[in-house]
Parts: C-alpha cells; structure tokens; sequence
C-alpha cells in the first residue's frame, strides 16, 4: 500500500515486505543469469535463461513488451549504453557485458543492474576495468549518503566527481527513478553534478541509482530498433543499478548481493553487510 500520493509514492511495512521479496527474487534472477555467461554463447540464450529463472519463480520480466521492448532483460555488451536487446549476437572473450533485470511479483518491481567480464581478456583490459570497478564504486558511493533528509540532487555530485577523477564521463540522459507498484514512478534521479533535482530522501520511499559511465565522450545514438543506443565515439560504457529503501535512519539495499552470488557479496561502504545501514 502507498500512503503518500500528494507527490513520491511512501510505502507502509506491507509494500516495504513486498519490495524486500521482489528484489530477493530478482537479484536471484540475475545470478543465475550472469553465470550463464561465458564466451561463446548468445545473449538470446541469456534471453531464456532470464525468462525461464522468472517463470520459475511465479513472477513476469517486467521489460517484456513494455512499450513494445520484445525480451525479458537488456543486454548491453561494449559500446551500448543501455537498453540492448537479445540477439544472435554471440559474446566474445575480451567483452564486457550489463545484464539489466527487473521483475514483478506480488503487484511490485524490481530493478537491479550489473556489468560483467566476458573471459579472461576483458578481466586484462585495465581500460575496461577503470570503466566497470569506477562505476561500481561510484554508485556505492552514493548509496553511502542514502538517508532521511538527504537532498536528491546531492547523488550526481557524489557520481560524477568520482568519474571525472578516474577521466572517465557520466552518460547523463538515463537516471535513477522511482520504483514500486509502478515501474517507473517519480522522482527522477539524475547522475551528474549541477542538476536541478528538487525533494529529498523521505522514510519508506524506494528508487534506484544507476550511474553509466563511459571511457570517451558521453554523446548517444539510437539504433533503428528504437530502444539500443550506444556511444557516437565508439568507446566502452558500464553500468550499475540498485533498488534502495529509505528507512528512518538510513538505507537498505533491496537487491544487494547474496552469499551465493557470482563472486560473491561486495561490501558497500558504510552500508552495513552490503544490506542496510543505520
């Protein structure tokens, strides 16, 4: 239930339980998906593996022909910035590879993103690795200062300043968003400084960040499919998502890793287990 319509959605402890089960599933969805992933197949196949691990679990892939998007998930492999879709493509050793997952279950969605190394060859790139580990860092360190009160606008600061010291750029037409019985509700969360977010964090409320970072210019262009767009210059891009509850007194990471994730939980700082923070 949401008990604030007057402008972002808050949510009582039934939505909070609800948004805590969705996210669960969908960070297993992704898991399960990311170690499917090796050189040599085919983002189609990540396609079903997606699809199949939601059905399994009595829950629709949200992306599925939302606003004529054709899969259940985006893959976004080098250049593409966000919103790929499934093909024949087949992954190569030496790529880096952004599953986005999101999910409904129960009247909820969740989203949750992660970019990934294809093969040994991209775990060698020290470009493609300032890229990923930036962005990955970047959106922990916004997540650190997720609290009551916390100004909206303060995220992108936080993002870009880190991308900058790395000489890296933000991709500034995609934000963070609200998220709950709706896929994408207010407020908008912009990734870069100067931005003119207005509200702040409140109790209760749910919404992702999910920064993109690229090794070159931050300039996109749509393929004809309408949905992929990918960087004019060519150059890699990462990204990293996260759906958050503001609690009373701090954050709680829905969709954080889980001990059986590939590689493990990754510790958000300041965050405590990777889960919440107080």
């Amino acid at each position: 239930m949401r008990l604030d319509r007057s402008k972002w959605d808050i949510l009582d402890m039934k939505g909070q339980e609800a948004m805590r089960k969705v996210c669960r599933l969908a960070r297993e969805v992704l898991d399960i998906t990311a170690a499917a992933m090796k050189p040599g197949v085919t983002t189609d196949y990540l396609d079903e593996i997606c699809h199949n691990a939601c059905v399994e679990r009595n829950s629709y892939p949200s992306p599925l022909n939302y606003n004529r998007f054709p899969k259940s998930l985006c893959t976004s492999a080098n250049e593409v910035v966000c919103h790929g879709i499934p093909d024949q493509r087949v992954l190569l050793d030496g790529d880096i590879l952004n599953l986005d997952i999101s999910l409904y279950h129960g009247g909820y969605h969740a989203d949750l993103n992660e970019t990934y190394y294809v093969g040994d060859k991209a775990k060698a790139d020290a470009d493609s690795i300032r890229l990923v580990e930036t962005t990955r860092e970047a959106l922990d360190m916004a997540i650190e200062i997720v609290k009551p009160g916390v100004p909206i606008r303060e995220f992108g600061k936080i993002i870009e300043k880190h991308a900058t010291s790395r000489k890296l750029v933000v991709i500034k037409t995609w934000g963070g968003h609200g998220i709950n019985s709706e896929f994408h509700p207010p407020p908008w969360i912009p990734h870069y400084a100067k931005n003119k977010a207005v509200g702040t964090c409140k109790p209760g409320m749910t919404f992702t960040i999910e920064p993109i970072l690229a090794l070159g210019g931050n300039k996109e262009v749509h393929w004809p499919d309408d949905w992929t767009n990918v960087t004019v210059d060519g150059k890699r891009s990462a990204q990293f998502e996260h759906t958050l509850l503001v609690t009373e007194t701090g954050v709680e990471v829905l969709t954080a890793r889980l001990e059986t994730s590939p590689g493990g939980p990754i510790p958000i700082p300041g965050v405590a287990d990777g889960n919440a923070r107080e």
